[in-house]
């Protein structure tokens, strides 16, 4: 792909289990949720309400999105800045909107979606919450019908597998080994459910600025990975 740093939209979501407890759940989702445990689980280490709680939010048919991080480089002054939005909601239609508003501004054809792990996980995770709520996907996340070629999607940890498959490197490995800084704080991926259902707003808070610092750090990844320095941190904007 030849894209030019301009061009690249950095992206990251964080996603929760659509309840808060398996319970709460209908009647006719929790025996969707049985069937999909039992294939997940050896049934004597763990019952189908515990897997709920821990895993239901990776599953865009279990779980929903509250954070969308967006980012963006800016050439200024002969130096590159970085800015970053996240919109955050507990209302999932109200959020997706937004980001469908935001993608709105940029041209399809020359942008790029850019996230680590992206094209497993946050791309159509994205796409399909987008159908469950009645939206239209934008041009950017509809790849049906697209040759390979034609999507114009960046992943990062695709870049550092080098086509090898098996291979899966976390976002806080790779920011380690090329000494980008962290974006872990008191949280991590694993908790958002949790600090969600435990905290409400303030819990939206911190989650929104965690994924917020999880798009700076891919967007750190990137330049490394074509071999150019890092942003200057004061370099670095979050932005409402």
């Amino acid at each position: 792909m030849n894209y030019s740093l301009s061009e690249i939209l950095v992206i990251d979501i964080e996603t929760i289990r659509s309840t808060a407890s398996y319970d709460e759940l209908s009647e006719r989702l929790q025996k969707q949720w049985d069937r999909k445990a039992f294939t997940l689980r050896n049934p004597d280490e763990i019952t189908p309400d515990e897997m709920y709680h821990e895993r239901a939010g990776i599953y865009a048919e279990f779980g929903q999105i509250i954070v969308v991080a967006i980012g963006f480089y800016v050439y200024q002054k002969e130096e590159w800045h970085f800015r970053v939005r996240a919109i955050s909601s507990d209302n999932e239609k109200e959020l997706l909107e937004k980001f469908i508003e935001v993608l709105s501004k940029f041209n399809p054809k020359t942008t790029y979606l850019c996230g680590h792990n992206g094209k497993e996980f946050d791309f159509p995770y994205l796409s399909r919450r987008l159908l469950v709520n009645s939206l239209q996907l934008p041009e950017l996340l509809d790849t049906a019908a697209k040759k390979p070629w034609e999507v114009n999607h960046i992943d990062t940890m695709e870049l550092w597998k080098f086509g090898d498959r098996k291979n899966y490197t976390s976002l806080d490995l790779l920011a380690a080994i090329f000494e980008i800084p962290s974006s872990k704080s008191d949280i991590d991926g694993s908790q958002v459910s949790q600090v969600y259902y435990e905290e409400n707003e303030e819990g939206l808070e911190r989650i929104a600025e965690y994924c917020a610092r999880d798009v700076i750090v891919t967007a750190q990844l990137l330049l490394r990975l074509k071999g150019q320095p890092l942003i200057n941190e004061k370099n670095i904007h979050i932005v409402e």
